[in-house]
C-alpha cells in the first residue's frame, strides 16, 4: 500500500542553507529530534513542538559530547542527571531517549504521545520510563529539583569520594522557569552553596504562550545569576561549537553556571518559527511539510533514516565504558564502604536501626516526658540520625523553632559538604523542591522544617513528592492555635484538611513523645511517598506510659483507653487534643457515661486497615462519635458516622496565649463532653 502524499508545503519553505557553524552530521542528528517532536505533537493534536525544535542543537551537543549515561543501565548511580525543567517540551526528552536506545522508549511510545497509558505523558512523569529523572511541568520545579540533585551529589562525594560519586547535573530551563518565584529561591541557594557541578542551559527564545517575553519581563538573566553567585554566559544556541565550548568551560568552573542559549522556537518552521503560535499547539500539516523542506528532511512521519539512527544509538552506547570504569572504581573501595554505598543508593535502611528506636521508646514510657512534640521530634532525631547516616535535615530559617538539628549534625557550608544539616534560609518552596531532588538522586533521606502554616509556600513541591512517591519527610511545627501569640497569620486552621486531601501524602499529627517517635518510624519505613509531621509548640502530657512492641501510629488510629463497660460514645482526637479528649472522658465518667478515647494520628493509614479493625476502634455505625481537633471540620465526616459531632475551629484564630485561645474557641473538655451527651 503506497504512503499518502505529504501536504503541500508553505510557500515560505525555502531550504535553510547549511551554516558554516554546523556540519551535516550534527544537523542530521538535531533534525531527527525536530522531526519526531513535530510529528508526535501533530499526531496527538496536542502538545508543544516549538521548544524541542529550538533546543535540538543544544541537546544534541550535550548528549553527543558531554552527558554521561548508559541506556543499558539507566539508573547507575554515577550517571549525569539530565532534567528537562521546561517540561512542556517533553518530546525533546522522549525523542532523545528513543534515539539513544532506551529500551522502554520505543517508536510506538512516541506515536502514543499524550495518550492514556503511554509512557509519553504530556509532561515528563518520573517512573513512567527510565531516563525521566523527575516529574516536571509546573515551571521552575525541575530547576529546583536539580539543585537538590547537585547538592546530593556533593554530599555523597564528600562521604564516599570522587571515585564513587563524580557526576554533573544538567538542566534545560525556559523563560517561564526563570520567571517563577521558586527559581529565585533555588538559584540563590545553589549559588550560595557553590554547587559547581550544576549547569543550566537556558532556552532563551524570547517567547511565552502570551507572545514575546517583552510583554511581561525585562530581567537581565545574566546579571541576575551573576549576582546570585553563578557564572553566566550567552551563546548562539544553534552553533554547536559555541555550545560545546560553553559547556566545557562550565564543567571546569568553581560555581554553578547558566548558559543562555539564544534560540529560535520551532527552528525550521516556515511561518511559525520565532512565534508564540508554535509554543503550545501542533504546527499543522502544511507547516510541517514546509519545515521538512526547509530542514532538508525527506523522511515521512516518525521515520529516521537508518544511518542517522545508527549514529544516535552509537552515542547511547558510549556510556557503557564510563559505567564500566566506575564499577571498577567502586569495586576497589573497602568492602564496608562499598556495601554502605550500595545500600544507600538502593534506598534500603540498615538492618538494626529499629533496635535503637525501640530502646528509646522503652525509655520514653519510663520517663513520661511532658514536652512539645516538636521537642520530642528533635529528641527522636538524636537517636535516628545516629542510626541512619543518610538522614539529611534542614529548616527554612526556623531551626530553633522547628527543632530539626540533631546536635551531632554539622552544617553544610559553601563548597564544603561534609555536614548533614542544611540552612535553607527563608526559602520554603525552594527547600521542598530541593528535598525532592535529593530523594530522586538517592543516597540521602531528606527532611526539612518550617511552620505548618507555611506549607502554603511549599505545597506545589509537596504535591509533586506525593505524585512521584518520594521518601521525603516534612517537619511542620506550630500546628494549631496552640502556638499562641503570633496570631492568625501563623495559626494553621485549614491546613491539616488541605494537606490530607493530597493523594499519597501521609499526614501524621502525634499526641505525645512516644507517638512522635512512632510517626518518625512510619515516615522512614515508607518507601512509596512523603510524610508530613504536624507538631506542637506547646507541651503535651505523656499518655503512652507503657511500652508496646507494635507501632500503633502505623495503624493510623487506635484505642488509647476503652470505656469502663459497654461503650456509649467514642471520642476521637489528634495531637494536642488527645489531652482534651482524655479529660472529657473523665467528665463523662463522673456522670455515668462510658466513653472510649481514640487517637487518630493519620487518617490515610487508618483507612487502609481492615473494616473489622476500623469498627473495633470507632465503634458501630450508630454509636455516637465526637471528633476534637484544633482545625476545621472538613475531612472528618467519614469518621463521624451517622451520629457524630465535631469540636474545633470554624474560622481564623487570634493573638493570645494558647490556653486562652482554646477556651475562647470552645476546644475544651467541657465542650467535648457536652457534645457527647447531646448525641446520646
Amino acid at each position: 500500500m503506497s504512503a499518502s502524499p505529504l501536504p503541500a508545503a508553505s510557500p515560505d519553505a525555502a531550504p535553510i542553507p547549511l551554516s558554516t557553524k554546523q556540519t551535516q552530521e550534527h544537523r542530521d542528528l538535531a533534525n531527527a529530534i525536530r522531526a519526531l517532536a513535530m510529528d508526535a505533537v501533530e499526531q496527538a493534536k496536542s502538545g508543544h513542538p516549538g521548544m524541542p525544535m529550538g533546543m535540538a542543537d543544544v541537546a544534541t551537543v550535550l548528549f553527543e559530547r558531554f552527558l554521561k549515561f548508559d541506556p543499558s543501565d539507566p539508573s547507575w548511580p554515577d550517571r549525569d542527571r539530565f532534567v528537562l525543567s521546561a517540561g512542556h517540551g517533553s518530546m525533546l526528552l522522549y525523542a532523545l531517549l528513543y534515539l539513544t536506545g532506551y529500551p522502554e522508549m520505543t517508536l510506538d511510545e512516541l506515536k502514543r504521545f499524550r495518550q492514556l497509558g503511554s509512557k509519553t505523558a504530556g509532561h515528563p512523569e518520573y517512573g513512567h520510563a527510565p531516563g525521566i529523572e523527575t516529574t516536571t511541568g509546573p515551571l521552575g520545579q525541575g530547576l529546583a529539583n536539580a539543585v537538590g540533585m547537585a547538592l546530593a551529589e556533593r554530599l555523597l562525594a564528600a562521604e564516599f569520594g570522587n571515585g564513587a560519586v563524580d557526576h554533573y547535573t544538567y538542566v534545560i530551563a525556559g523563560d517561564g522557569c526563570l520567571m517563577e518565584g521558586i527559581s529565585h529561591e533555588a538559584v540563590s541557594l545553589a549559588g550560595h552553596l557553590k554547587l559547581n557541578k550544576l549547569i543550566v542551559l537556558f532556552d532563551d527564545n524570547h517567547i511565552t504562550i502570551d507572545g514575546s517575553t517583552d510583554l511581561s519581563v525585562s530581567d537581565d538573566q545574566l546579571q541576575r545569576f551573576t549576582a546570585s553567585g553563578w557564572n553566566a554566559t550567552a551563546i548562539d544556541g544553534h552553533d554547536p561549537e559555541a555550545i560545546a565550548t560553553a559547556i566545557a568551560a562550565a564543567r571546569q568552573a568553581d560555581k554553578p553556571t547558566l548558559i543562555a542559549c539564544r534560540t529560535t522556537i520551532a527552528y525550521g518552521a516556515p511561518t511559525k518559527a520565532g512565534t508564540a503560535a508554535s509554543h503550545g499547539a501542533p504546527l499543522g500539516a502544511p507547516e510541517i511539510a514546509g519545515t521538512r523542506q526547509r530542514l532538508g528532511w525527506a523522511p515521512g512521519p516518525f521515520e529516521v533514516p537508518e544511518a542517522i539512527l545508527g549514529r544516535w544509538r552509537a552515542i547511547g552506547r558510549k556510556g557503557a565504558a564510563a559505567r564500566g570504569a566506575w564499577q571498577r572504581r567502586l569495586s576497589s573501595l573497602p568492602a564496608e564502604q562499598k556495601a554502605e554505598f550500595r545500600r544507600r543508593m538502593d534506598s534500603k535502611l540498615p538492618k538494626h536501626w529499629l533496635g535503637a528506636s525501640t530502646a528509646y521508646k522503652i525509655k520514653l514510657a519510663e520517663d513520661k516526658p511532658n514536652i512539645a512534640t516538636r521537642v520530642a521530634s528533635q529528641n527522636a532525631l538524636e537517636v535516628l540520625t545516629a542510626a541512619l547516616p543518610e538522614l539529611t535535615g534542614g529548616s527554612a530559617d526556623l531551626t530553633g523553632s522547628n527543632n530539626t538539628k540533631a546536635k551531632a549534625k554539622a552544617p553544610v557550608k559553601p563548597g564544603s559538604f561534609a555536614g548533614r544539616y542544611i540552612y535553607y534560609g527563608v526559602r520554603e518552596h525552594g527547600m521542598a523542591a530541593a528535598m525532592n531532588g535529593m530523594a530522586l538522586h538517592r543516597g540521602v533521606i531528606p527532611y526539612g522544617g518550617t511552620f505548618l502554616v507555611f506549607t502554603d509556600y511549599c505545597r506545589p513541591s509537596i504535591r509533586l513528592a506525593a505524585l512521584m512517591g518520594l521518601r521525603v519527610v516534612y517537619v511542620m511545627t506550630h500546628d494549631s492555635i496552640g502556638l499562641g501569640e503570633d496570631g492568625p497569620t501563623h495559626q494553621p486552621v485549614e491546613h491539616l484538611a488541605a494537606l490530607r486531601c493530597i493523594p499519597n501524602l501521609q499526614v501524621m499529627r502525634p499526641a505525645d513523645a512516644t507517638e512522635t517517635l512512632e510517626c518518625w518510624e512510619a515516615a522512614l519505613l515508607r518507601e512509596d511517598g512523603p510524610t508530613l509531621l504536624a507538631l506542637t509548640r506547646q507541651n503535651l502530657a505523656a499518655f503512652r506510659t507503657a511500652p508496646t512492641p507494635d507501632n500503633l501510629c502505623q495503624k493510623g488510629g487506635y484505642v488509647v483507653v476503652e470505656a469502663a463497660g459497654e461503650r456509649q460514645v467514642t471520642l476521637i482526637g489528634t495531637g494536642s487534643e488527645i489531652g482534651v479528649a482524655l479529660k472529657a472522658r473523665e467528665l463523662l465518667a463522673a456522670e455515668g457515661v462510658r466513653a472510649a478515647v481514640v487517637s487518630m494520628p493519620c487518617t490515610s493509614l487508618f483507612d487502609r486497615q481492615t473494616g473489622k479493625y476500623r469498627r473495633e476502634v470507632l465503634g458501630g455505625a450508630r454509636l455516637p462519635r465526637v471528633v476534637v481537633e484544633a482545625g476545621v471540620r472538613q475531612g472528618w465526616e467519614p469518621y463521624l458516622g451517622a451520629n457524630g459531632a465535631f469540636v474545633g475551629m470554624s474560622g481564623f484564630g487570634a493573638s493570645a496565649p494558647a490556653g486562652d485561645l482554646f477556651k475562647h474557641f470552645g476546644i475544651t473538655p467541657e465542650a467535648v463532653a457536652a457534645a457527647a451527651k447531646k448525641l446520646l
